[in-house]
């Protein structure tokens, strides 16, 4: 396997084959990103190719650190923009939904050129909180809200009950709002 340092490499001499890299290394990864927020496998697999264009178009100039970590975060962005875009047009239900719908109660809402801005600052301070939880319900919250993984999957990943999972949530929700309540984001 490839080591992401040759596949940047690759991708700033323009060498073509570096995207079949990308994609033997993490389409995988990114597929389960797209399909968890989407739930279609079309709609997965049409942000995976926008992904591998995105990359592709991004670095150069971009040197990502972390290669993995940049790729979750282009093919979450596609996926959520596609899943905004096929619900305005069907106003349909899915599991990203329901993550929106546990993190609605912390996350003050706004509108316009406000709210750029604000999901900007809310990011930063998500980032801020998610450091100040212990390793476990960090890496549950983030498999929760940033990869969008079911209750199920973050179960049997980390070998707990399923009640366990929804608690250690509900408790990082409770301390996510109180967190946004101390740094002023929402009153």
């Amino acid at each position: 396997m490839m080591t992401d340092e040759n596949i940047i490499r690759m991708l700033f001499r323009r060498r073509e084959e570096a995207i079949d890299k990308l994609i033997q290394k993490y389409g995988a990864y990114c597929y389960k990103i797209a399909y968890n927020i989407l739930g279609d496998r079309e709609d997965s697999e049409e942000c995976l190719n926008d992904t591998w264009l995105e990359a592709w178009e991004s670095i150069p100039p971009n040197k990502p650190v972390y290669l993995n970590l940049y790729l979750a975060k282009i093919v979450r962005n596609l996926s959520f923009n596609r899943y905004k875009f096929k619900r305005t047009e069907k106003r349909g239900q899915g599991a990203f939904t329901m993550v929106l719908d546990e993190l609605e109660e912390c996350i003050a809402a706004s509108s316009g050129v406000e709210q750029e801005y604000m999901a900007k600052e809310l990011g930063g301070y998500i980032n801020k909180f998610a450091n100040t939880l212990s390793e476990r319900d960090c890496n549950v919250f983030v498999r929760r809200y940033f990869y969008v993984e079911s209750v199920k999957e973050i179960s049997r990943r980390y070998h707990i009950s399923e009640n366990n999972v929804s608690v250690i949530l509900n408790r990082c929700r409770k301390k996510l709002r109180l967190y946004l309540e101390k740094e002023g984001y929402i009153l």
